[in-house]
């Protein structure tokens, strides 16, 4: 009995330790199979995101490459974003050539990757046709918040099928996030209609809202085009003016990712004319607001655009 139980615990001695180090050794590869398994995301705008974040939460890693302020129609990839887009698992951008820079640069990386454009969802007869443009459709769907939910059900179908194990979880997300933005779409159409029918006007920076203006029942006019590379000259500053004194407009808004200076040249020549409007604000347009603060995100953004119009024209 003696002999026996010193077999056994030399036996125990010499056999734990190698069971210990293969549990961990097991456990460290699981460690290792679920963070190369994890999703790296790269979206272009923060608008997108927002979408994506909302639905995979703590479950990928999310980064956009356009902060606050940053204008997507001129944006050109640094070194460090060729870097980000290489090492994604997926990259989502708009399109609608609203990342009009990077167009190449996704079609070569969608040979090797899934390349999303979140516009590709929605039908053409909902989208906006602009002359300007070139027979082009109008990129600034996120101004629609029925729209944008069409681009939120196409990430999540595009993220289920890329990520079989999580997508429960990203389709209770998803419906969560879809609930909120009715809720939203609701709250816009509500409050827009406190002002007044013969001054839903607004005048902004670019032409970046006319999907707003469809949607939500407001006229809108720019000073520049669709796309903020687009000329404008002295007559369309003229133009402007003539139209805002014309119709006796109070406000004019400016954007977050344009220059302000070229919309207070307009400001300028409607109180040379004796007609007093002024800036009503900023509104977020093509990027949202800085992290943290109420249009950090996109329904916040929203919210901040909408009172902010509202308060001014009403």
């Amino acid at each position: 009995m003696i002999l026996y139980k010193s077999a056994l615990k030399l036996f125990l001695a010499i056999l734990l330790p190698g069971v210990l180090l293969f549990q961990m050794s097991c456990s460290n590869n699981q460690e290792q199979n679920l963070v190369k398994d994890r999703l790296n995301i790269v979206t272009t705008t923060g608008m997108i995101e927002d979408i994506v974040k909302n639905i995979v939460q703590d479950s990928a890693d999310v980064t956009a490459l356009m902060g606050p302020g940053v204008d997507p129609h001129l944006y050109k990839a640094t070194q460090g974003d060729l870097q980000r887009l290489k090492s994604a698992s997926l990259i989502f951008y708009n399109g609608l050539h609203l990342e009009g820079k990077l167009g190449d640069i996704f079609k070569n990386l969608s040979r090797i990757k899934p390349v999303v454009a979140v516009s590709d969802n929605i039908s053409p007869e909902q989208l906006i046709d602009n002359t300007s443009m070139g027979g082009q459709y109008d990129p600034h769907i996120w101004f629609d918040v029925s729209l944008w939910q069409q681009a939120a059900t196409y990430v999540s179908q595009t993220l289920m099928q890329h990520d079989s194990l999580n997508a429960a979880f990203y389709q209770q997300n998803t419906a969560a996030y879809l609930e909120q933005l009715d809720v939203l779409h609701e709250e816009v159409k509500t409050k827009m209609a406190e002002i007044p029918e013969d001054q839903r006007i607004m005048v902004t920076a670019h032409d970046a809202f006319e999907y707003f203006g469809r949607a939500y029942d407001i006229k809108v006019r720019g000073l520049q085009g669709i796309s903020t590379m687009s000329e404008f000259g002295l007559k369309d500053v003229a133009d402007l003016v003539n139209f805002i004194t014309e119709k006796k407009i109070k406000a004019v808004f400016v954007e977050s990712s344009v220059p302000e200076k070229y919309l207070r040249s307009v400001v300028e020549g409607c109180r040379k004319k004796g007609h007093d409007v002024s800036i009503g604000g900023i509104l977020y347009s093509d990027a949202m607001g800085n992290p943290g603060t109420v249009a950090g995100n996109y329904q916040g953004m929203v919210r901040e655009n909408v009172n902010t119009i509202v308060n001014a024209l009403k």
